[in-house]
């Protein structure tokens, strides 16, 4: 009997959650709902619930090159995902290492939580721009992340062409912008995907649900599953946007304050 045929493997570079919505957890979350292997590098463990991160504690550089290279020389990579690299010294590392991995990359440049606390060094701004993004397939700001590696505040669709051209000006080959904190009176999450040549409006339903914690993770987790599966860029990120909009209105109270969505939803697995 020959050995069973591994699945798509997709390798995320992140911090740790532990209240399990965000980070390291929704990564691994996602890639099993969307039938490939996960594997991890943890960067840093965070003491975090549903109300924010009550502590953050950085993992050495040569613990994040150690278990990067554990995997990728052994076990092999289709696609690399990166989350929170807090210092310019972990982004550089990162970088360095994803630079030399033949895996599409999809960059989440994590900045903030989602109860708005800070996740990413201010000297580590640069090495986002000059060192990370550069050896991007994907990056996924939100606009928050937009405003800090840019000064451009989106606050229009108009805005979201101007604001993929300047991440696009330091080097990723594709940008999704995610504006889903535009104005929620627009019903819609609109988010622009593009080269700076094609472009793709992608649209779906704002759902009234404030468990959302993990969105940013989620989608580039989910992008980086379909690049492993062989999807072209445009094809896996609306597959992405797809399996999070389900996600998102899946989402559910945890806690006493903002729940995570349901990474699960499209496995049935959940009673009423």
């Amino acid at each position: 009997m020959s050995d069973r045929a591994a699945p798509p493997r997709v390798l995320t570079v992140a911090g740790s959650d532990s209240g399990g919505g965000a980070g390291i957890q929704a990564d691994l979350k996602t890639m099993l709902a969307l039938g490939v292997h996960g594997m991890s590098v943890l960067t840093a463990v965070t003491a975090q619930n549903s109300l924010g991160v009550q502590g953050a504690w950085e993992l050495p550089v040569e613990a994040v090159r150690a278990q990067y290279r554990s995997v990728v020389d052994d076990i092999g990579v289709q696609a690399v995902k990166t989350g929170m690299l807090s210092s310019a010294e972990l982004v550089e590392t990162v970088a360095d290492l994803i630079a030399g991995t033949d895996a599409p990359a999809v960059v989440d440049p994590v900045g903030v939580s989602k109860h708005g606390d800070p996740l990413l060094a201010a000297s580590a701004l640069d090495s986002v721009r000059t060192r990370l993004l550069p050896v991007a397939t994907v990056a996924t700001p939100n606009l928050d992340e937009v405003a800090q590696l840019t000064d451009i505040r989106v606050e229009s669709e108009r805005d979201l062409r101007r604001a993929a051209e300047a991440v696009l000006a330091f080097g990723p080959r594709w940008v999704v912008i995610k504006g889903g904190h535009l104005a929620p009176e627009t019903g819609r999450a609109v988010d622009l995907l593009t080269d700076g040549t094609r472009e793709h409006w992608l649209r779906a339903p704002r759902y009234d649900n404030r468990h959302t914690h993990g969105t940013g993770c989620t989608l580039a987790s989910a992008i980086a599953s379909e690049l492993a599966k062989g999807r072209s860029v445009p094809e896996a990120v609306t597959a992405a946007k797809e399996y999070v909009t389900g996600a998102l209105a899946s989402g559910f109270a945890l806690g006493a304050g903002i729940g995570p969505v349901d990474h699960g939803w499209n496995l049935g697995r959940r009673s009423g």
